[in-house]
């Protein structure tokens, strides 16, 4: 299976628009990166708030402990420093919670910005480009193929446009039926065409079918 067709005018398009869809999507992919960024700065508070909760949780634990070695009083002085540790220790986490709401908001405005640009991609782009590497592959084993103008000439009857097909005969279906050489080659030629194909190259058993 190709990716790309045989005529340069269709290979360029494709090749310019698959270009354009991997910029579309890193331009976004780095638009999601800058909105992450940015909203991770809403953290930098609860940051300060951790650090400092913990710094001064640590410094009261440790002046509690050396209140503590005070003869006869040390017990009942170390209650204020132990209280007070406490409420630096729920101000430290009050502070680590406020970063990781913050994480999980910034991850998910990040990923919400990324749903329609990958949308466009995943169901819009990419089954189109798969679509015509299947027409492709097919029409061109039918190219080599004995019977493969007949069957190429079917496939254009069925897709392309009646303006087009008229161009070749004005009753383009009853040329087909019976058979007529030219309509029917006209009509492989340009389903070939129309995918971005070369016709079949001489000496293959299309060619060879059609020269009988």
């Amino acid at each position: 299976m190709r990716i790309y067709a045989d005529r340069f005018p269709t290979a360029a398009r494709q090749l310019l628009a698959d270009l354009l869809v991997v910029a579309w999507i890193y331009l976004w992919i780095r638009a999601a990166i800058w909105m992450h960024d940015l909203v991770q700065k809403l953290a930098v508070p609860g940051q300060k708030l951790e650090g400092a909760g913990g710094g001064l949780a640590d410094n009261l634990a440790d002046a509690s402990g050396k209140v503590g070695r005070v003869p006869v009083v040390g017990d009942d002085l170390t209650s204020p420093f132990e209280k007070a540790a406490g409420a630096a220790r729920a101000m430290a986490e009050a502070g680590r919670d406020q970063q990781e709401l913050v994480g999980e908001l910034a991850l998910a405005l990040s990923l919400a910005l990324l749903v329609f640009p990958l949308g466009v991609v995943l169901l819009g782009w990419l089954p189109l480009r798969v679509r015509w590497m299947r027409r492709a592959g097919a029409a061109r084993a039918l190219r080599s193929a004995p019977a493969g103008r007949d069957l190429l000439a079917l496939r254009a009857l069925a897709n392309q446009p009646i303006r087009t097909l008229t161009r070749i005969d004005p009753d383009v279906a009853q040329a087909w039926r019976r058979g007529d050489a030219k309509a029917v080659d006209a009509l492989a030629a340009l389903e070939l065409r129309a995918l971005g194909l070369r016709p079949a190259p001489a000496g293959s058993p299309t060619s060879v079918s059609r020269s009988i």
